[in-house]
Formats: C-alpha cells, sequence, structure tokens
C-alpha cells in the first residue's frame, strides 16, 4: 500500500486547492448579491445557471463524468445562490414528495425548503412574500393535467417563471414483509391512476385509500398493520419502510412537469416557452379565430386545453403553451392578434424551457 501515499498526498493536495477556490468564488458571490440588492435585482437567474453549466460541460475533457460535473455545480451555484440573499423554497409537501425531489433538483439543496400542505397555500406563501418561489405540478404524461394547478394559477397574479420536468419512479412502500399482507394501500390519487393496471395484477383485493400526497401515505403507513403506500424510494428511506416492489408505474416513460411560481417574470434566453391564459367570446369560429394568430405568424403550440371558469357557470377557459417568448416579434404579433379576437388574454408567463438546457 506505500505506493497510495504519494497519490493520497496529492488528492489531499488538490482538495485543498479545491476548497480555497471554492472560498474565492464564495467572495465574488457576495460582491455579486451586493450589486443585485443595490439594483433590486432577481437574485436567482436560471438562464445564467444554465450558461454556466453548458460550458462547463463543453469544456470537460473527461475523465470526470457530465452527469457529476452538473451536480457538483449545482450544488456549488446553490449554496453560492444562499450565500446572495435567503432564497426561500416552498413546495407540495410533506418531506421526500415528488414535487420536494423536483425543487431540490430545480433549486439544489442550499436553499431553504418549506413544505406546504395544498397548492393554495403554496401560492399564498409567494403572493405574500413568505416564500421566493412555489413548486407546482401542472400535469403527468400519463394523466394529463393537475386541475388544482390550473384553476389556483388562474385567479393568481404569480408568475410562471421556470419549469422543470421530472422522471416519475412509484414503489410499493410497507413494513409488512410480503405483497400477501397487504390490505390497504394509501397513495395520491394521481399515483393510483399511474400504477393502475400494476394494482390490479399483484393487489387486486386491496382497499385504496386516497391521500394529499404520497408522502403522508407513507407516514400512515409506518403507523398500521396490513398496509403500504405508493411513494417515491427517498420516502421509504425517510420513514423507514421497506419497497415490496419498485417502477410500478404503467408507463415507463412516466414523468411529470412542474411549473415554478414567482412575484416576477424572466427575460428571453432564446429557448423559451410561454403560457397563456383565454377567454373566447361566444360566437361562431371563436376557437378558429383564437387559433389563427399562431399559424399566421409561424408559432408552435405545445399544448392547449380548456378549463370549466371558476367565477360564471358553462364559461370554458383555454390554457396554452407555445414555443417562444413575448418580446420575441413574431410572438408579439401573434398575442396583439389574439387578444383582438378574445375576451382577454392573460400572459401567466415566459421561462426556459425544461429541455433547453442542463438545468
Amino acid at each position: 500500500m506505500e505506493e497510495l501515499a504519494p497519490l493520497r498526498r496529492r488528492i489531499d493536495a488538490i482538495d485543498d486547492e479545491i476548497l480555497r477556490l471554492l472560498n474565492e468564488r464564495a467572495q465574488v458571490v457576495l460582491e455579486v448579491g451586493k450589486v443585485k440588492q443595490n439594483r433590486q435585482a432577481p437574485l436567482h437567474v436560471p438562464e445564467r445557471e444554465a450558461a454556466i453549466l453548458k460550458r462547463l460541460l463543453d469544456a470537460n475533457p473527461g475523465p470526470f463524468p457530465a452527469p457529476a460535473v452538473v451536480g457538483v455545480f449545482k450544488e456549488i451555484i446553490s449554496a453560492s445562490l444562499n450565500l446572495e440573499g435567503p432564497i426561500r423554497i416552498t413546495y407540495l409537501g410533506p418531506e421526500a414528495t415528488f414535487t420536494h425531489l423536483a425543487a431540490r433538483r430545480y433549486f439544489g439543496s442550499g436553499c431553504t425548503f418549506v413544505s406546504r400542505g395544498s397548492i393554495p397555500e403554496i401560492i399564498a406563501s409567494v403572493e405574500k412574500g413568505d416564500a421566493t418561489y412555489g413548486v407546482v405540478p401542472v400535469e403527468n404524461s400519463s394523466e394529463g393535467s393537475v386541475a388544482q394547478t390550473l384553476d389556483e394559477v388562474a385567479l393568481s397574479d404569480l408568475t410562471v417563471c421556470g419549469e422543470l420536468v421530472e422522471r416519475i419512479h412509484h414503489c410499493l412502500l410497507s413494513k409488512e414483509p410480503t405483497l400477501d399482507t397487504v390490505t390497504t394501500v394509501y397513495a395520491h390519487p394521481q399515483s393510483f391512476a399511474q400504477c393502475r393496471r400494476w394494482l390490479q395484477g399483484h393487489l387486486p383485493q386491496a382497499h385504496l385509500t386516497e391521500m394529499t400526497s404520497n408522502a403522508l401515505a407513507a407516514k400512515r403507513s409506518v403507523r398500521e398493520r396490513g398496509t403500504a403506500a405508493i411513494a417515491s424510494g427517498l420516502a421509504g428511506d425517510l420513514y423507514g419502510l421497506t419497497a415490496l416492489a419498485e417502477n410500478i408505474e404503467d408507463s415507463a416513460s412516466n414523468q411529470t412537469r412542474f411549473w415554478v411560481l414567482a412575484r416576477e417574470g424572466r427575460p428571453p434566453t432564446g429557448e423559451d416557452k410561454t403560457s397563456l391564459l383565454c377567454s373566447l367570446k361566444h360566437e361562431a369560429g371563436a376557437l378558429h379565430a383564437m387559433l389563427s394568430p399562431f399559424d399566421t405568424h409561424g408559432i408552435n403550440l405545445t399544448r392547449i386545453e380548456s378549463r370549466p371558469s371558476r367565477q360564471r357557470p358553462w364559461e370554458y377557459l383555454f390554457f396554452i403553451d407555445l414555443e417562444g417568448h413575448p418580446d420575441q416579434p413574431a410572438v408579439t404579433a401573434a398575442l396583439d392578434a389574439l387578444k383582438a379576437s378574445c375576451l382577454w388574454v392573460r400572459v401567466l408567463g415566459a421561462y426556459p424551457r425544461a429541455d433547453s438546457g442542463p438545468i
């Protein structure tokens, strides 16, 4: 083992240099924070973070793996961000929900994360300034939109300033030794829907009880014999449950999209998406008139969905996602034409696309 000693001394010296450089970087970050506070500029700038990560990935010669470069530097950026000023992130909790995991992946673990029990509570926290950002689920690749998120965002003045897409893997967690003794399963309704075929095939006699979150389902299963919960592997580690089965979701490509909500918007990055909310006139051809401006100006729509208005019966709101930013001339022209054909149009937010970079 004598030949390891000089190699270990080299590693120690490199680690010392990394630590010195991290603190040197932190000093510069503190200066950046002072400038931002003096100018009342936002502390978190996701487009800047994406640019940093892309530059580092392009410059990485290896053998240090690219995913690890992203992971390490996201944590460095997250810790540095917290040095600039307190960043509080509120999410749909409790701890170890998929929304919590998504929020930590997006912002890194250096920020302060605050659990909330409902989507209205998340929105209220950001509106009142108790939190800097809120993270909420907006749609699932197999089960569609999260209706409560759309309804609550429609009534709020908050802005969608970011999005992220998380691969969702469900585990069946329990204190029971085998599936044979499981008589009740707890989970969020969306998780039951995403694991419907697996449950029918493996636990056809089990009673399915809905919970407001999978993390709460796991906490309840800890206390009750004969029960199991559908939740993340992290929830199993956190609450001391064993995974009786893993990856029980019916679709191998099961993904959930999340919105990041804030009180202010973001400048264009060149790789953006815009979310809109529209109310149509009650006349023939109104839907065609709403869609025509996007065709005329070559704007690609990535999503369109109607939801009942919560203010008037039998009236509907349309949620639209499009590629581009309102500051781009083609999008500006399309929005101007859209406003002329609708009762009203509201831009919910413009933000970097989740697939546009390493964030």
